[in-house]
């Protein structure tokens, strides 16, 4: 086990609604009056079902309350074991599987109005990713620049797998309201669920859909860079949340590779996709899909090129990892310190 470094930012918690009531008080009162008319249920998709082990670890459950729904157990449970000193939370809320877009803006904006009352105004270690409605990127940028001006809001929230890839001019407002506000861009695993999570269509098994989250995040990345996302916003950061992180130096050889032969249709790519990631993208560190030895994991590291790449995040309360096992074993004390300190600060830059 790495010893951890006092102070580190978790870069990936998830703070859960407790219930549809509990957005109330933060909808208009015409939301809130289709609600009731309609009899809508919770907002909860299928990425996580309550019983599933993946879903919380069992040191982290009380019975009766919606796993990562109570903040006193949240400080318990990732704040204070892992001395962290900052904590960015990540709603996972399922905004984006409306098919409304005014439904999904409205939601939207009580998912962060409860995230800023009930949540950072409690607990000063907290920031959090603005909420928006992917599925209507003007709304979302005007979702952005409502919230932007809390700074406690350091990042604006996407799933890996949405209408289209993201890397499509459909969504670069989203990426210039960003920019504008210095907001850093996080990209979580999970699906608006419009089309299949493989390329051959709907698996059988929650396995086949957490294994192939990884090759979501490939063509996300790809669908980034090979669209000119990172030419035209040359400062925007993109951090890959839940992605896991194994996959990226055999990905990145082979992007490469293909792009040297191909380059001509991209001619707006002026450096290699190692490049650009190494300047504009970052990875959480859970879950950490890494080889079960240090010696491997040392050689994992070399291929990384980097140690720049990974930020902190304990995953909370998806189950990771156990105690406080939350780093790979093996890594130096300079490069924990980057991991858990130096990387986020510099990811962040309202940080």
């Amino acid at each position: 086990m790495s010893v951890i470094e006092t102070g580190g930012i978790d870069c990936d918690i998830h703070p859960s609604v407790p219930s549809l009531k509990a957005l109330h008080p933060y909808l208009t009162d015409h939301w809130r009056d289709i609600i009731l008319q309609r009899g809508m249920h919770e907002l909860n998709s299928i990425a996580y079902p309550a019983n599933s082990p993946l879903t919380a670890r069992p040191d982290w459950r009380v019975e009766g309350i919606r796993p990562g729904s109570d903040l006193e157990l949240l400080r318990q449970h990732a704040l204070n074991p892992f001395q962290t000193s900052i904590a960015i939370a990540n709603c996972l809320y399922g905004v984006q599987l409306l098919f409304s877009e005014d439904m999904g803006a409205g939601f939207a904006r009580a998912v962060n109005d409860w995230m800023a009352a009930e949540w950072l105004d409690k607990e000063p270690r907290l920031r959090a990713s603005i909420v928006v409605p992917a599925q209507s990127p003007e709304m979302a940028v005007d979702e952005i620049n409502r919230v932007a001006p809390d700074k406690r809001f350091v990042q604006v929230l996407l799933l890996v797998m949405n209408d289209m890839p993201l890397g499509k001019r459909h969504y670069w407002p989203i990426y210039a309201a960003a920019a504008k506000h210095g907001l850093t861009v996080g990209i979580h695993a999970g699906s608006a669920y419009r089309h299949p999570v493989t390329p051959l269509g709907w698996p059988s098994y929650y396995t086949e859909d957490y294994a192939a989250q990884a090759a979501g995040f490939q063509q996300a990345l790809s669908s980034l860079i090979c669209e000119g996302v990172f030419t035209k916003f040359p400062d925007l950061k993109v951090v890959l949340l839940e992605s896991g992180f194994t996959w990226l130096p055999a990905h990145l050889w082979r992007l490469t590779k293909f792009w040297r032969g191909l380059r001509m249709e991209v001619p707006w790519l002026d450096r290699a996709p190692t490049e650009i990631v190494k300047s504009n993208v970052r990875l959480t560190i859970q879950p950490c899909d890494g080889p079960p030895s240090e010696d491997m994991f040392q050689k994992l590291m070399e291929h990384m090129d980097s140690d720049e790449l990974l930020l902190f995040s304990t995953d909370y309360p998806h189950w990771q990892f156990d105690g406080e096992d939350v780093l790979p074993a093996g890594l130096s004390r300079s490069l924990v310190r980057k991991i858990m300190i130096d990387n986020p600060r510099a990811a962040y830059a309202r940080l």
